[in-house]
């Protein structure tokens, strides 16, 4: 007996994606048969009119129908479900519930307000069936018959053949063989009972395919296999090439932890085949040398209509220390496949592994073109990141992902070593050329200024105003003087009426708004953006920007677009680029210099404007920060950076950035920097060795040019005391402390520290100075952990003490906090300040010096440095006035 389910449309369903819309498609099941219909995309009324056809086995079965919003990238979501029982269908009259909206629910019951849709479903019975086939347990043969029957007197019999099952998720593939013996129809379980005797199996076997599956599932399987066939004999290639030609995602976001990040001497295409191809051993390899054992390589197959291509791969994970051997099962789609760039995605299954069920491990794949090597070769450049899914919320997911943690980062290592040994690996260093050929492909777009003024100045206000203007011109010329009367003298002529006043009124607003519009145009051209052709001067840190385009900018005109330019700021130095005209995704292909710097620079401020004439206030269309100490350098060359603001996030703004910095002194720089530090803080301070570099940079996931000024031992107060380690640097103050396995770690930029305040010895901070440490407003929320109070206007404050030597280290933070965090005029200002109490100092010791000339003529006073660095004046060879001596009798025994 079948039952027929047509799914036709839907209706009013959720949008579950950031645009808006939904990717929505209908997944169905009754018991171990599932189906799945094709997605719909972008759409929140979508339409299938798909057919499906379920054996029915039981009537306490129940169809479960589900609409499900796809996610190319990740975990599809859920939008609802609505359940129907077999009897209920059954019971019905001429047992079909006919054509209907259901009304689709949530899956948990706390949801039960939420609206999610409707769709539009024809259940049904096929027609010349009776409950005796359903109950039957009789001949075979009459069984076999009566469903060859039904099957043969079906109304979809004769609209074509059904649609077959596409193949579902990792999930149901994982359990498949052990669903396997029960997913057999009713006809397969009466034949397996005939199977018993001799001669009625080779009966059985003949006839039962005949009768169990369908035509079109035949055809399908054939096809499966028969492409099975083609993708491990080697076409692998023209698998990529059928997907290339369907669209494809502009990026594919990378997942939160990156454990390989190199650039590789190999054209892109070369470097997926190496890694996934059938042919290729490297797969193998690797699982011979992290000692896993029972490899299965399942072949590449096309699914969901041919948009996705999969596989799956399976094999026993050696044991280690703490988890035995355990069946690892990974499938891999590809999300991208251009022919340039390729993104794979694996999903890991460890059903066995303690917790196993409750958690799946996400790895991705990313394969994008490397710059050009100087000896013409291409490079790719492969990234592998990865993050946990947790299916189920548990106690242990800390420990889970700690050890996940450390054992794919194991893993990766031996991947990175093996995949060097046959691809050379390219140093970043070796591609200095990278950022020169770059900025050459950059062209920039020359406009011509008759063009943007037609552009600009063909709307409504200038036609309207020239067409007024032309009209009254054509009065004048045709209306004939009037007399002198009222108020009016000769070369005064005044309004004589209520309609003549108010159009004076609108002819001078008419034209005061075509005056601004002259003058916002005549101002915008003026102000140039690019510095093509203009080096950056001097030796130090250069940073140069490269400002492609922008997408999505927010309209704040009537016109539904904007006036964008673009604004960066970096140590105190500003570029602006040029103002694109009335547009909302601007291309300005222009070059940005800052002049050398001595300091390595934190963070580059971003922010976009709108333009509204020389005489108004700017309105802002998004902002957004690039800090180059949380950012490597080398994933700056080209980025896509979000804008930040009201505006921009409902826009979804963006800005297509290359950004370059480079240290023209090299080793030297870091030389240069320590001696101007020597000087403020009155102490040497020695350089750090590479390991020491390296240790501090990947404690705190710093970039490598980060160095290490100096250390202080101390405690951080928040509720209770935490010993632990200060470690300074040109651009951040970090923390660190490991008390018992429980790590504390933050650092903060010293841009961001507003004041230092060092308060007295208090039983509180152990008899030593508290310094306090009070961050700007909105400022390092990131360390919000390691601050005691956090004030009204949101300003985090951080005390330290318990410092060894609490002298050199207040010294090094006031030197390397002025030195980054003060603008030059309060640095003035600060120097001002020390000088005038300096006088004021030696004004009262010249006061208090006079009374006592008599004693001290002939001293001298010398300044010294104590252990700590400290000064302080002491004096040595003293010739006193007068010599007071006494003799003194001391009695021995």
């Amino acid at each position: 007996m079948k039952l027929l389910v047509r799914v036709i449309e839907a209706r009013n369903i959720p949008a579950m994606d950031p645009n808006g819309f939904s990717d929505p498609y209908v997944k169905l099941s009754l018991g171990k048969q599932k189906f799945k219909s094709k997605v719909v995309k972008k759409c929140l009324n979508p339409s299938w009119c798909e057919e499906f056809a379920f054996k029915v086995d039981d009537l306490k079965e129940e169809l479960i129908i589900s609409v499900l919003d796809e996610d190319k990238y990740f975990n599809d979501d859920f939008v609802g479900q609505i359940k129907f029982p077999v009897s209920q269908v059954f019971d019905a009259n001429d047992k079909s519930l006919g054509t209907a909206w259901y009304t689709l629910q949530p899956k948990q019951k706390k949801g039960k307000n939420k609206d999610c849709g409707q769709i539009l479903l024809t259940i049904s019975f096929s027609q010349g069936n009776t409950l005796a086939d359903l109950q039957s347990v009789g001949d075979h043969v009459s069984l076999s018959k009566k469903l060859s029957d039904v099957v043969s007197e079906s109304p979809l019999s004769s609209n074509g053949p059904l649609r077959s099952s596409s193949p579902l998720r990792s999930e149901e593939a994982a359990s498949s063989k052990e669903e396997k013996p029960h997913a057999q129809t009713f006809a397969g379980r009466i034949a397996q009972i005939f199977n018993k005797n001799g001669d009625a199996v080779s009966t059985t076997n003949s006839k039962a395919p005949d009768v169990t599956v369908p035509p079109e599932t035949a055809s399908t399987a054939a096809s499966e296999n028969a492409q099975e066939e083609q993708s491990t004999s080697g076409n692998f290639q023209e698998l990529l090439k059928s997907i290339e030609a369907r669209e494809q995602p502009s990026e594919v976001p990378n997942l939160s932890g990156v454990v390989v990040d190199q650039l590789y001497a190999i054209a892109p295409h070369e470097l997926n085949l190496f890694l996934f191809s059938p042919d290729s051993a490297f797969f193998k390899s690797l699982v011979d040398i992290q000692g896993s054992t029972e490899l299965r390589v399942g072949p590449w197959k096309l699914e969901n209509g041919g948009e996705s291509l999969k596989r799956v791969v399976s094999f026993i994970k050696a044991a280690s220390r703490l988890i035995k051997a355990l069946k690892t099962t990974e499938e891999q789609t590809y999300l991208k496949a251009d022919g340039k760039s390729f993104s794979l995605l694996c999903i890991v299954s460890t059903p066995d592994a303690p917790y196993g069920s409750t958690f799946k491990v996400e790895v991705l794949y990313s394969i994008t073109p490397g710059p050009e090597l100087p000896s013409g070769e291409q490079s790719s450049r492969l990234v592998v990141s990865w993050r946990m899914n947790f299916l189920q919320s548990t106690m242990m997911k800390g420990m889970i992902e700690n050890g996940a943690r450390q054992g794919i980062k194991e893993s990766f290592d031996q991947y990175a070593n093996l995949l060097s040994q046959n691809v050379k690996p390219v140093d970043a260093k070796d591609l200095g050329s990278e950022k020169e050929q770059i900025l050459a492909s950059i062209e920039v777009e020359h406009q011509s200024d008759w063009k943007l003024a037609f552009q600009y100045f063909a709307n409504f206000t200038i036609i309207s105003t020239f067409f007024i203007g032309l009209y009254v011109f054509v009065h004048v010329l045709l209306a004939m003087p009037s007399t002198i009367q009222g108020l009016e003298f000769v070369g005064l002529d005044l309004p004589d009426s209520i309609g003549e006043l108010i159009v004076c009124g609108v002819l001078v607003l008419q034209g005061k708004r075509v005056l601004e519009l002259i003058s916002r145009f005549m101002r915008a051209r003026v102000q140039k953006g690019s510095d093509h052709g203009i080096k950056a001067q001097g030796d130090g840190w250069l940073l140069t920007v490269a400002l492609i385009e922008g997408n999505n900018l927010a309209a704040v005109d009537t016109s539904g677009f904007s006036d964008p330019y673009v604004v960066f700021t970096c140590n105190g130095k500003t570029r602006t680029s040029s103002i694109k005209f009335q547009k909302s995704s601007p291309k300005w292909n222009e070059i940005f210099e800052f002049d050398a710097m001595d300091d390595p620079p934190s963070v580059l401020d971003v922010e976009v404007f709108d333009f509204d004439g020389p005489f108004s206030e700017a309105t802002s269309l998004g902002h957004a920060e690039i800090n180059f100490v949380k950012t490597n350098i080398s994933d700056l060359s080209d980025v896509m950076v979000p804008l930040q603001g009201k505006l921009a996030q409902a826009c979804q703004s963006k800005l297509h950035l290359r950004v370059f910095l480079n240290n023209t002194k090299g080793s030297n720089v870091v030389k240069d920097y320590l001696s101007k530090m020597e000087k403020e803080v009155g102490k040497k301070i020695k350089v750090r060795s590479p390991q020491t570099n390296s240790a501090f940079q990947k404690l705190f996931g710093l970039p490598p040019e980060e160095f290490l000024i100096n250390d202080f031992a101390c405690h951080l107060k928040r509720k209770m005391p935490l010993q632990g380690r200060l470690f300074l640097s040109a651009r951040i103050i970090g923390f660190h402390s490991d008390l018992f396995g429980h790590k504390t770690n933050f650092f903060l930029l010293w841009e961001d520290i507003e004041d230092i305040q060092v308060e007295s010895p208090t039983l509180a901070s152990m008899g030593s100075p508290n310094v306090i440490m009070t961050l700007k407003p909105g400022r390092g929320f990131d360390a919000r952990h390691g601050a005691k109070t956090q004030d009204e206007e949101g300003r985090l404050k951080f005390h330290f003490h318990s410092f060894v030597s609490f002298n050199v280290a207040h010294r090094t933070f006031m030197a390397l906090w002025k030195a980054r965090a003060l603008s030059p005029e309060q640095k003035v200002q600060i120097v001002e300040a020390e000088a005038e109490a300096k006088n004021l100092q030696m004004a009262e010791e010249d006061s208090i010096g006079s009374d006592f000339q008599a004693a001290d003529d002939d001293s001298e006073g010398k300044s010294l440095q104590s252990e700590e660095g400290g000064s302080f004046v002491g004096m040595e060879d003293i010739n006193m006035s007068i010599v007071y001596s006494s003799v003194l009798s001391v009695p021995f025994k």
